[in-house]
């Protein structure tokens, strides 16, 4: 059973984190909107989906660019930090989400500035400099890194693995499946 426990917490933390990290970005780019007067007019995150937030009006729209990926790297950081320091069994499954949040919106940011795509794109367009995109990835990936740096044990990985806890296990699961629930019922393309 405790392959199967291994098996479950290793994917179900895989797609939360993928699933996870495109909802925290929108909900950045929605706080960014509201808090700048903006308004939105359509959220996608559908699992099969590219998420993105459509907005009927951005007075702002530099800041909203940035919002995203700003609240998309440090919320989730902020979250695990919290659940560290009380301790919360199971917080190594946000240290992973919030290691992957940083290295996802860092590597969006500073590698979408080539191509110039999504929101990269927008924030060259409204007069961000390339080397803040750059610097943006250079500071949130080897974060990213470092929180994911020697937590495979807790996940039954390496020399000496721990054992996977069923109950984490099951609430990863459990948290994944509501992740997956949300971006269908409100995520529509």
């Amino acid at each position: 059973m405790s392959q199967f426990h291994q098996a479950l917490l290793i994917g179900s933390t895989i797609l939360l984190s993928w699933f996870g990290m495109q909802q925290v970005h929108e909900l950045g780019h929605v706080v960014g909107a509201i808090l700048t007067g903006g308004t939105v007019k359509r959220v996608v995150v559908h699992p099969a989906a590219i998420s993105r937030t459509d907005l009927a009006t951005n007075p702002k729209p530099l800041l909203v660019a940035w919002a995203g990926s700003l609240f998309g790297a440090v919320a989730p950081t902020c979250f695990w930090g919290m659940l560290s320091l009380l301790r919360v069994p199971g917080a190594f499954v946000m240290r992973f989400f919030a290691g992957f949040c940083l290295i996802a919106n860092g590597a969006y940011i500073a590698f979408g500035s080539l191509p110039r795509i999504g929101d990269s794109a927008d924030l060259l367009s409204h007069g961000a400099p390339m080397w803040q995109l750059w610097f943006f990835g250079a500071v949130t990936i080897p974060l990213g890194l470092l929180l994911w740096n020697g937590q495979g044990v807790h996940f039954g990985l390496g020399a000496t693995p721990h054992r996977v806890s069923p109950p984490i296990a099951w609430g990863t699961f459990f948290a994944c499946f509501v992740v997956l629930l949300v971006g269908v019922c409100i995520g529509g393309n």
